[in-house]
């Protein structure tokens, strides 16, 4: 299932071969601006250059070994180079190497990710205009309160996407930075001018400060973007659960031909995929707090943050990848019932018109605690005796004493709840149009 909405390349950034490749790549960078600089001879550098490569297999079998992976894959590089590698790793420390390599891999998966919300944003934005003057009732603490248009539900997601869009641009400049600072990051191996070159080589800005570690406030605000743009995609998804429970139906998840809901009741059609999305923010967010718990670390350096950023790296963005790409789908595909959207609108006999009889109340000259109270009393007899407001408010004498009942029924017009949406669409995306 991960791999039917998971882009292929994001599986491939978090391959061994591909985490080994980028320790390579920031290697050579290094060798490379040593190599400019004169403190690596030409033909050294030249042998450098094509040799230095890995195996993966090789590198698990020194690793049993020396129990140290960054030995064991300097062990395996410099057997393919030769003497030549005594200039790799000069100055180095491991965490030049995996800090900077996890950065090449973060921002890589966040072009992804953007990508992602990028096909996300479009979907939305075509359902938007598509059901834009689609009216349908808006819901409060679950409860009938007035209309609105589907569109604009879609509108306001689209609005939240862009801004999570905007936050994993940040998050992922937050983290495009590398660190060749050495042992305790004061440079006594390395000149920083080394670090600064071939970081620009590597598409990375130079950490201004760093200890033996890139500092790891980056990276939690890096994995609380990617939770933050879950809670979206599950806000999404829970809306969608409840326009399909069988009470509403407004709208629900595609179902195909053959698709089965339960092993028990065959009439079942379930919003599996948007409870999917659920639970899968909930993965999401508690690798945010891990990320978290990664900034404390002893003095200079400990390692405990590694182990975690082993699982959560390839996790969150593999997860939230999977979670952006089956939302589309679900847009793309949702099933929309307008014929039930027109009937929940006339469910409570015409009770969201309340508000507009409350304000003309007051309009003719009514305290507001009088006019509500004169709405309220009218509204309860239709929550609890069934009827319609309307018809309610014309046998009420002291309501009939302030309006007419030609006011009255021009009171009761549902366009007066959706005149300003164009106004609200141009907000969002520059026009009102599609």
């Amino acid at each position: 299932m991960i791999e039917r909405y998971t882009r292929p390349e994001m599986g491939r950034l978090w391959s061994l071969e591909n985490k080994y490749r980028k320790w390579l790549e920031v290697e050579l960078a290094v060798c490379e601006v040593r190599a400019e600089r004169g403190e690596i001879p030409p033909e050294d550098w030249e042998m450098i250059r094509q040799r230095a490569r890995f195996d993966v297999s090789r590198i698990e079998e020194i690793e049993r070994e020396t129990r140290h992976d960054v030995i064991a894959f300097l062990t395996n590089v410099a057997e393919n180079v030769g003497p030549s590698s005594r200039f790799i790793h000069e100055g180095m420390t491991s965490s030049d190497v995996l800090d900077t390599a996890f950065a090449l891999l973060l921002v890589e998966a966040a072009d992804i990710i953007i990508a992602d919300l990028d096909r996300v944003m479009e979907v939305l934005k075509t359902q938007a205009f598509r059901w834009k003057d689609r009216v349908m009732m808006g819901r409060s603490h679950g409860v009938h309160a007035e209309p609105i248009t589907l569109g604009l539900k879609f509108a306001l997601w689209y609005e939240e996407m862009k801004r999570n869009r905007e936050r994993m641009v940040r998050a992922r400049e937050t983290v495009r930075v590398g660190k060749i600072s050495g042992a305790v990051g004061t440079y006594a191996s390395i000149d920083p001018d080394i670090e600064k070159a071939a970081c620009e080589k590597l598409g990375l800005k130079p950490d201004p400060i760093s200890n033996q570690i890139v500092q790891r406030d980056r990276h939690a605000e890096y994995f609380t973007t990617l939770a933050v743009v879950g809670c979206t995609v599950e806000k999404i998804a829970v809306e969608i659960r409840h326009l399909q429970r069988t009470e509403v139906r407004e709208a629900e998840e595609f179902f195909a031909r053959g698709q089965k809901g339960s092993s028990a009741m065959p009439h079942k059609r379930n919003p599996i995929g948007c409870e999917n999305l659920s639970g899968l923010a909930r993965i999401l967010r508690a690798n945010a707090l891990a990320a978290m718990e990664n900034v404390a670390l002893w003095h200079e350096r400990d390692i405990s943050h590694s182990s975690v950023e082993r699982i959560i790296g390839p996790d969150s963005t593999t997860v939230l990848d999977f979670m952006l790409n089956r939302l589309a789908d679900i847009l793309e595909n949702l099933l929309v019932y307008p014929e039930n959207m027109e009937k929940n609108l006339n469910l409570t006999g015409g009770l969201f018109y309340s508000q507009r009889v409350l304000l003309a109340l007051t309009r003719k000259g009514l305290a507001r605690e009088d006019a509500y109270r004169l709405v309220q009393r009218n509204s309860m007899k239709v929550w609890e005796k069934g009827g319609n407001l309307k018809d309610r408010l014309l046998e009420d004498r002291e309501v009939m004493q302030y309006l007419t009942p030609d006011e009255l029924d021009r009171l009761f017009d549902v366009s007066y709840f959706t005149r300003h949406v164009d106004t609200i669409f141009s907000r969002v995306f520059g026009h009102a149009s599609s």
